[in-house]
């Protein structure tokens, strides 16, 4: 059982016709012609159609660097916003609710004894 890696070949050398030798594991691949990629504009990510717009319409490419860079930059900005205005609204909301208990509890018939009793000890202790 032999553990080890197995030994490199030896790389293929190629004779050129001009006379020159050459490594053939470092050859370029074989050029087939253009490759055309047959994808429509909105079949791409949506930062990728902003982009393909941005420079179909002969904006810069500084430009479209800046909307890639600032695009994910605004969303975070707008997303911290959003959380912020949630949580003040829910506190808002848990405020309100105390100050209507409170008004409730106080406009009751059982509230306004509770008012007049905290009222005639606050008189006693002067």
């Amino acid at each position: 059982m032999n553990h080890l890696p197995e030994p490199h070949r030896p790389p293929d050398v190629v004779h050129l016709s001009d006379g020159r030798h050459v490594y053939a594991d470092h050859l370029p691949a074989t050029y087939a012609g253009p490759q055309v990629v047959h994808q429509h504009i909105h079949q791409a990510a949506p930062d990728k159609t902003v982009q393909r717009i941005a420079l179909g319409s002969g904006v810069g490419a500084g430009a479209v660097a800046a909307g890639v860079y600032f695009g994910p930059l605004l969303v975070g900005a707008l997303t911290a916003i959003a959380a912020n205005i949630a949580m003040l609204a829910f506190l808002a909301l848990i405020l309100g609710w105390g100050v209507h208990t409170v008004v409730k509890s106080l406009g009751s018939p059982e509230g306004t004894t509770a008012v007049k009793n905290v009222a005639k000890a606050r008189r006693r202790r002067r």
